[in-house]
């Protein structure tokens, strides 16, 4: 094992509402974008020891580390343990929406000792533009420093005794603080030169501390698992870019899904799909602004589209479409896991399956505000365009980089797409091709039943003529396409159990190259949480309860979750992950209504 390397689950994130930092529990910021999320890295050591750039502050060698957040808050502690002293390092930045007009691109660390005398060590290497950009660096009496770039500036801000380091790169101290006493660090991009005021992080850290307790406060969830569903919630709410409503599928790039593999994907864009889940997720909370700011993303997007052209299935946070896919052929990669990708090209994939999940969104959205007429008009433009394609194959919602197929999951997809449009229109009463939608309904439900069901394999396949089991028709009792008792959706569960399930965790498939990759990955989250939704809707509480409780266990310290678990536990794939916590959520709240209707029988 690289000991240079933190393991990917020994981090806690802050953030700010346009992008957020890693903070590992050995006091190093090793992955942070400024202002926001799919921006050029300022640290990167996550991907690149030597070439990423990291920002430490911990206590000396030797002491003990342990994190936790600040009740209600995104607010990181880290505390350090040895056996004379207690040291603290708190780690935050200031959400976008504080009403601190200078208080965007802010990250603010404060050292302090708790009980006897704690000695930090504090230094800050940057690496601009994932490395590729050179920099210089300036002491300032009474500031700290200052870093320059061709790529941008920032301001160091400290009372700390800082040098640069040896090799010109950085700064660093080493400093003593007695009980009682705390030094702050603030870190700000394209900042003023200035020292930092009396009293200032400690006004930015009770806005900061306010204003995520207050937003949690909304919440109506009270069931069993109200800490890991709080915590859950607030990580979906640091994954919103706030300018824009868009929701980054993660915060981070090319972590991989197997140590030394190439399945290493950049997921800082937004995802239809994950984004219209999370809304979702939010939703059953009671958090509608989220949602509303959703709503009128979406609809920009739909507006930008045209019969001919479909929409994109995913976008940068600024809705832009272009996002290349290219290598930093200098990283080595976490743990030497290479290709270090930025941009996706999975953008120029067809994905059929995205209309299902914006409308069910829309749907559920729909019975509590009522949408606009010009939501729904360029909706039914897209829902003009899905007829005329739905029948043809595409990369599914796995993203296969193989041969494109009429996936099982698409046609689904397509069948709630058309149901939940027909709902909305009856609800509402607005204008729809109602016969027309309710025929493509019928004709993909029975593409499901007829062309998908293999009797032989005793499931739903992955698409017509496969053998493999696809987890993601585990979501048919979810989205209300199959009744959680139907005979075929039953045979299925088990089927799945028998083969994809290994104790809590659930494989998305059979790895077989089918697509387009040879390498292997861990379980998958969401699909354990799916998994768990499916057993609860059939009924089969006990186990579905035990297979949640053990999939808690597998969070790291701070409740977190990335995308994929590894052999031995240990978190895979990029982190924190959006899909994992917004099914977390739907589990926790379907699996607790109903061991409260089994308590009240």
């Amino acid at each position: 094992m690289d000991e240079r390397y933190l393991p990917i689950e020994e981090h806690g994130v802050i953030g700010d509402l346009r992008t957020v930092a890693l903070v590992g529990t050995d006091g190093t910021i090793d992955w942070y974008c400024p202002s926001r999320f799919d921006a050029p890295s300022l640290f990167a050591s996550l991907l690149d020891a030597d070439r990423g750039g990291s920002f430490r502050l911990s206590a000396r060698a030797g002491a003990r580390p342990k994190q936790l957040y600040l009740p209600d808050t995104n607010i990181l502690l880290t505390r350090y343990l040895t056996r004379d002293s207690v040291g603290e390092v708190v780690d935050f930045m200031v959400p976008e929406t504080s009403d601190v007009a200078a208080a965007r691109d802010l990250v603010v660390r404060r050292a302090s000792a708790v009980r006897g005398m704690t000695t930090f060590d504090l230094v800050c290497r940057p690496a601009f533009d994932y490395g590729r950009v050179p920099h210089e660096v300036r002491l300032v009496d009474d500031v700290g420093a200052v870093f320059s770039s061709s790529a941008g500036d920032f301001v160091l801000r400290t009372s700390a005794p800082l040098r640069v380091t040896d090799d010109g790169r950085g700064v660093e101290a080493v400093f003593a603080v007695e009980e009682g006493e705390q030094v702050d660090v603030v870190l700000e991009w394209r900042g003023v030169v200035r020292p930092l005021a009396l009293h200032e992080t400690d006004d930015l850290f009770t806005r900061t501390s306010d204003y995520w307790q207050r937003w949690v406060s909304g919440s109506r969830y009270r069931g069993r698992w109200r800490e890991m569903v709080q915590r859950s919630a607030l990580t979906l709410k640091l994954l919103v870019y706030h300018p824009t409503g868009a929701l980054v599928a993660a915060p981070t790039t090319s972590l991989p899904e197997q140590l030394g593999g190439a399945r290493n994907w950049d997921y800082r864009y937004a995802w239809l799909r994950d984004a219209a889940f999370t809304v979702y997720g939010l939703m059953r909370l009671g958090f509608l602004d989220e949602a509303a700011a959703f709503m009128d993303w979406i609809k920009e997007r739909c507006e930008a589209a045209s019969i001919e052209r479909d929409v994109m299935i995913m976008y940068g946070v600024d809705g832009s479409e272009d996002l290349p896919e290219t290598v930093l052929e200098h990283f080595e990669g976490y743990r030497g896991s290479r290709p270090v990708r930025i941009g996706n090209s999975a953008v120029t994939q067809r994905q059929l399956d995205v209309y299902g999940e914006v409308m069910d969104s829309v749907y559920l959205y729909n019975r509590q505000v009522p949408i606009s007429y010009d939501l729904w008009t360029t909706l039914g433009h897209r829902l003009d365009w899905l007829a005329q394609h739905w029948q043809e194959p595409d990369e599914g919602v796995w993203e296969v980089r193989g041969p494109r197929q009429r996936f099982t999951y698409s046609a689904l997809m397509t069948w709630v797409a058309y149901d939940r449009a027909l709902r909305v229109a009856r609800d509402r009463g607005l204008p729809a091709p109602t016969e027309k939608w309710r025929k493509i309904a019928n004709k993909a439900h029975r593409f499901v039943q007829e062309e998908c069901w293999d009797p032989d394999l005793g499931a739903y396949a992955m698409h017509p003529g496969s053998r493999l089991l696809d987890a993601s028709v585990l979501v048919m009792p979810l989205v209300k396409f199959a009744g959680p008792t139907d005979p075929r959706f039953l045979s299925t569960l088990d089927r799945i159990g028998d083969e994809l399930v290994a104790d809590s965790l659930v494989y998305r498939y059979a790895i077989t190259g089918h697509d387009g990759l040879d390498d292997d990955e861990g379980t998958f989250n969401l699909c354990s949480f799916w998994y768990v939704e499916a057993l609860t809707r059939a009924g089969r509480l006990k186990e579905a309860r035990i297979v949640f409780e053990k999939m808690l266990t597998y969070s790291n310290h701070l409740g977190l979750y990335a995308e994929e678990i590894g052999p031995s536990g240990e978190a895979l794939g990029n982190f924190p992950q959006a899909f994992t916590h917004l099914a977390l959520i739907s589990a926790a709240v379907n699996l607790d209504a109903a061991l409260d209707r089994q308590r009240e029988r």
